[in-house]
């Protein structure tokens, strides 16, 4: 959303691609996605097709001048990526060419990385492959969660974005060049990605917990009962310390509190 935000502060936005509706929640209700709610906040006509391909035989006639991409999670064929007039900038959360693919930050910190940060780059028909405009690292924080360090890297995108739309209007080249280094590729999430073995060390389990908080959330099993691990450290003994879990039928509640509810139906 950041990066949204600052196309529109500084470009004539023509329009917002994201992903069709989807059922969400209890009811199973058709929701639209956070981007596509900033679309209509911002008045602007938002696209969800289906087919790639033939969204672009429908763009091609327009005078588009850039287009820019953060966490649509589809890769964009040749036609619809040679619509621009500069080009499409892809906006990634990892150090490019590591971490290519649909998870790179819920990667860095189950890998226990202390540095992570944004790749600017102009797309191919590759998946993260085009060449690099700009990177700037960041440091991964002590205990920072899945959901802290999304939304900070989304700031620094966007920062980045706004910088790149600026210097495109000036008339200025953007420099960019080929990756290097030793590439990897991250997968989407699956729910059995999603559970903690008690086996593994402190540092692994913890780790774990923050590359899934707040969503989807790890998973563990307690005295018999599947929980949603949030937040946990590892303790003066060396140990997992639970700080705040998802207990079935009872909702958010700290570790302690969870200890105790054990104990009174024992």
């Amino acid at each position: 959303m950041p990066s949204l935000r600052a196309v529109a502060a500084l470009a004539d936005l023509r329009g917002v691609v994201t992903q069709p509706d989807r059922p969400a929640g209890r009811g199973h209700k058709l929701t639209p996605s956070p981007v596509k709610v900033a679309a209509r906040e911002l008045g602007v006509a938002a696209y969800e097709p289906q087919r790639l391909r033939e969204f672009a035989g429908q763009l091609e006639n327009e005078p588009f001048d850039l287009f820019v991409l953060a966490s649509y999670g589809r890769i964009l064929p040749q036609r619809l990526l040679d619509v621009p007039r500069f080009g499409s900038l892809n906006v990634h959360p990892s150090l490019l060419p590591k971490y290519r693919g649909a998870t790179p930050i819920q990667t860095a910190l189950r890998n226990g990385d202390a540095v992570t940060g944004v790749s600017l780059m102009w797309m191919d028909a590759g998946m993260d492959t085009g060449p690099i405009v700009a990177v700037e690292r960041a440091s991964i924080e002590p205990g920072e969660s899945y959901g802290e360090l999304h939304d900070r890297l989304a700031h620094i995108g966007a920062g980045m974005v706004s910088r790149a739309i600026e210097a495109l209007e000036r008339g200025e080249a953007l420099d960019s060049h080929r990756q290097t280094g030793e590439p990897s590729i991250t997968k989407p999430i699956s729910k059995d990605d999603l559970d903690i073995d008690w086996s593994w060390d402190a540092k692994r389990i913890v780790d774990h917990v923050r590359a899934f908080s707040p969503q989807p959330a790890a998973r563990a099993t307690i005295d018999g009962e599947k929980v949603k691990i949030l937040r946990a450290h590892v303790g003066p003994s060396g140990g997992v310390e639970i700080d705040e879990l998802v207990a079935p039928n009872r909702g958010k509640m700290s570790g302690a509190a969870y200890a105790q509810s054990r104990k009174a139906r024992t």
